[in-house]
């Protein structure tokens, strides 16, 4: 079922629409202990599953699984969610190393949480990094929890969840320099982690997906980059980039006087960017991913919602258009009806494609075709 919001999420219903966003793979992992998972959750044997039989952290998205629409998972339908992640419905045994500090200062906004293959001192693998949204002011690395256990469940990947400083805590470019130390420290201690340093992709949605954004196109600016922790030498760039509905030109959309949907995300964007509007109409160009495009940033995967108010589709039209005509990869699918928060596995399919390609060398074809949020 299709998660819509009107505001930014907060940490309890991102942490929701991120399961949503994430079921198939969520799935091969959740049940993936079981020698015959379907078997397992059909209480009353009867060959389907009614969606009082399915956890019932999976059942907002019960749905999407339901493809006759009986009212019904048939094991055809499960295996299909399941399969279509590539997990088989096996999944690997891992490790979650938690608060992790990657700055040197003990601050809890400064720390990270790490999920690896418990093999991982043997063998290398990519690294994915989730970034939390909530409009900069709230969300937690455990938001990301759900994601980056999806990610890991089929052995092909490592994964992080980090914090960084919010806005009443820390002005801009806090936020990114955050990031940026977050993926120099695993880059730093990638030997001792098993992850694969040259090719870490990154993950975010909203807020977060506009720091993962920055990621991707801003890669030599020493104010956004900053020097914090021990690693200020080690590069930050990343390999690839998945942005949820993330804000990308905060001239656009935001600092122009909003309409009243609009307002909200203003007063975060101001909140964000300065003391006041004109400290906040100084840094908006710096802090916008469109600004600093060029021919040599990571390929990009935008998904957005054609009917957001608080992050506008023209926000990922923005950023597309300007990576295409930098000659950079970039591949847009526009969710047909969906706001600010959506589900798909059709769309979780194309993602692993993406990553698949790019952080493991795996050729793929990925669809732009729109997909209807029902």
């Amino acid at each position: 079922m299709p998660h819509a919001s009107s505001t930014i999420p907060t940490s309890r219903t991102f942490a929701s629409a991120t399961r949503a966003l994430l079921f198939p793979l969520l799935a091969s992992g959740a049940f993936a202990q079981q020698a015959d998972p379907f078997a397992a959750i059909d209480a009353n044997k009867d060959g389907k599953l009614s969606r009082a039989e399915v956890p019932e952290q999976l059942r907002p998205q019960f749905p999407l699984v339901d493809t006759n629409r009986d009212g019904f998972v048939s094991k055809e339908e499960f295996q299909a969610a399941v399969g279509a992640q590539g997990g088989g419905g096996k999944a690997t045994e891992t490790e979650l190393l938690k608060n992790i500090d990657y700055a040197g200062s003990d601050n809890p906004r400064q720390k990270l949480d790490l999920l690896l293959p418990k093999d991982h001192a043997t063998k290398k693998r990519p690294l994915v990094v989730f970034v939390h949204g909530g409009g900069w002011k709230s969300g937690q690395k455990e938001d990301g929890l759900d994601v980056i256990r999806a990610v890991t469940s089929t052995g092909d990947y490592a994964a992080a969840t980090i914090n960084y400083r919010l806005s009443q805590e820390a002005k801009w470019p806090a936020q990114i320099q955050d990031c940026k130390a977050a993926i120099r420290f695993l880059r730093g201690k990638a030997d001792e982690y098993g992850i694969d340093a040259a090719h870490i992709g990154v993950f975010g949605m909203s807020a977060g997906g506009h720091l993962v954004s920055l990621l991707g196109t801003e890669n030599d600016d020493a104010t956004l980059e900053g020097t914090i922790g021990a690693f200020a030498k080690v590069s930050s760039r990343v390999q690839c980039v998945v942005n949820f509905f993330g804000p990308t030109d905060f001239f656009s959309d935001y600092l122009p006087n909003p309409t009243p949907e609009k307002a909200e995300g203003r007063k975060m964007v101001v909140e964000l960017l300065g003391r006041d509007e004109a400290e906040a109409r100084q840094n908006a160009k710096a802090a916008s991913p469109v600004s600093w495009v060029t021919k040599d940033d990571a390929p990009f995967f935008t998904a957005h919602g054609t009917k957001d108010t608080l992050v506008p589709f023209s926000q990922a039209t923005l950023i597309h258009t300007a990576l295409e005509k930098a000659g950079v990869e970039s591949h847009l699918v526009a969710m047909e009806g969906a706001g600010h928060g959506f589900a798909s596995p059709e769309l979780n399919q194309r993602i692993r494609v993406f990553l698949d390609m790019h952080l493991r060398g795996i050729p793929g074809e990925i669809s732009s075709e729109p997909i209807k949020i029902r």
